[in-house]
């Protein structure tokens, strides 16, 4: 698998061989083709994946509809004159616009072409704005929904509300972190942030008027949720039918704009579900390797302190974000590190807090690889917008932002109730 992955194989493509030949090697040839008859019929049937296409949509007809765009000008009226304001309402946006779209890459890119326009007419320096915008689109996948928190519920059975309830202080943190991150810089290093002039307040309201649509389709969306009123993948689907009326009555979506949306949430699920199968390829030959059995067996024989073993865990999290997508990192891990996450006694957790708090802790995890050199997915996204930054630039500014992410990731190990603290009130 790493081998095609070097080559550049689609990764997909990389899990799916390897576990197709290893799965022949020890079965034969009709019990690998039996598999294959069921196995994409068995994946493609599950109703509750029908939620990442309909988040994905969401997300789709905000940026098409310019929602993003009124986002940014929003946060940047009330804080784009303060030094380094206009970095910290690409952060603001960038969690707002995570509130519809569930994807970090899609985060990344959005804002990034909304925001760094604007950040560099106003003399910001490219270090401060590519690396703000990147490891602000990780909120995309912080700030629920969050396409990685569906995955990791399917491959776990678990409830998907509660994970999206459990993310929403760690996506809170995340945002605070990382608007006390550029403070500090522009402290130490004011010649990376010019102040601009100060926002009129009638034109600040009517610019914070402009995005109430996003504060009403999360309300709605997720007290719904909560309230038991519908489902995950329902409330999915009442979010992508509000953020479709709330992007017509802007009168900037036209019949083009619906065709893109459509056709790019079509391409990116594809991809989704054809991670799904190679992933799923390669954890039924792992399967009758029964490696996941003896590994959860071997954790839970070792003399070592828990946390231990979940901080061995994470930082081989994020050394794979490094040169995998999430979803990739994700689908192939879970099933083999989970049963051993579960056979540890971490706190006294019950099970289904125990998974939920790891689950959260797995996302923040990833997100930071979405940033970390050498690689970070994220990084290149920006990058290949923001051209005139060079690329070594963006890397030596995120580093404060890890650094913010490392402090989230200890207080969120070290202290489980601020994961948990969101599901007991709202799930008793």
């Amino acid at each position: 698998m790493l081998a095609l992955m070097a080559l550049r194989t689609p990764i997909a493509v990389a899990m799916f061989i390897p576990g197709a030949l290893g799965y022949w090697a020890m079965t034969n040839d009709m019990a690998l083709l039996n598999l294959l008859k069921g196995s994409a019929v068995a994946r493609l049937t599950v109703y509750d994946l029908s939620v990442i296409p309909l988040f994905l949509l969401m997300g789709q007809f905000a940026t098409q509809g310019g929602l993003s765009r009124a986002l940014f000008q929003a946060a940047a009226a009330f804080v784009g004159h303060i030094r380094g304001g206009l970095a910290m309402a690409a952060i603001l946006s960038a969690a707002a616009f995570g509130a519809v779209c569930g994807s970090s890459v899609a985060t990344s890119a959005t804002i990034t072409q909304v925001a760094y326009p604007e950040m560099k007419a106003h003399g910001y320096h490219g270090r401060l704005t590519t690396a703000a915008l990147a490891c602000g689109g990780t909120l995309g996948i912080l700030i629920p929904p969050s396409v990685p928190l569906v995955v990791y519920a399917i491959l776990t059975e678990q409830n998907i509300g509660k994970l999206f309830a459990a993310a929403m202080v760690p996506g809170i943190l995340a945002v605070i972190g990382y608007i006390a991150v550029i403070m500090l810089v522009c402290r130490f290093k004011p010649e990376l942030a010019q102040p601009s002039q100060a926002t009129p307040w009638p034109q600040r309201w009517r610019a914070l008027a402009a995005v109430w649509p996003i504060a009403v389709i999360f309300i709605v969306v997720f007290g719904g949720i909560y309230g038991g009123i519908f489902s995950p993948t329902e409330g999915a689907a009442v979010g992508a039918v509000g953020t479709f009326v709330a992007a017509l009555a802007r009168r900037e979506l036209g019949w083009g704009g619906i065709q893109r949306s459509f056709l790019g949430t079509a391409e990116t699920s594809a991809m989704v579900f054809l991670i799904f199968l190679g992933a799923d390829m390669m954890n039924s030959a792992l399967a009758l390797t029964q490696m996941p059995t003896r590994v959860a067996d071997w954790v839970g024989h070792l003399q070592i302190a828990p946390l231990w073993i979940i901080a061995a865990i994470l930082a081989i999290y994020i050394v794979l974000g490094c040169v995998m997508d999430e979803l990739s990192m994700m689908l192939l891990t879970i099933p083999v590190i989970f049963p051993a996450v579960m056979a540890l006694d971490l706190f006294g957790l019950a099970p289904e807090a125990k998974a939920i708090w790891f689950g959260i802790l797995v996302l923040m995890t990833v997100g930071i690889g979405m940033t970390m050199p050498p690689v970070g997915l994220n990084v290149y996204v920006v990058n290949s917008i923001a051209r005139d930054v060079p690329m070594a630039e963006t890397y030596r500014g995120v580093w404060p932002f890890l650094a913010s992410d490392v402090l989230r990731m200890l207080l969120l190990l070290f202290f489980p109730s601020l994961t948990l603290g969101f599901v007991s009130l709202f799930f008793k």
